[in-house]
């Protein structure tokens, strides 16, 4: 696995801690963050990596699924 920087973790420990607020503003989206801010999300998840790297600097960008919740599995 490629080596992540920190800023990565924190941004995906970001992402995380807000998971309720982000799937309010993105339900069922793959949402981009950097410095612990939203800079694009989406549908796909492809997509939102390549604009996402296209705007920035940065290789690392995490990227989180923000599910709703509302999904039956089976």
């Amino acid at each position: 696995m490629k080596h992540m920087s920190k800023k990565f973790w924190e941004d995906l420990d970001w992402a995380r801690a807000n998971h309720t607020q982000l799937a309010k503003q993105h339900p069922d989206e793959w949402v981009a963050v950097i410095n612990k801010k939203v800079v694009g999300f989406g549908k796909s998840l492809k997509k939102v990596k390549e604009e996402t790297m296209n705007k920035s600097k940065r290789k690392d960008i995490a990227v989180f699924f923000a599910e709703c919740g509302e999904h039956i599995y089976g």
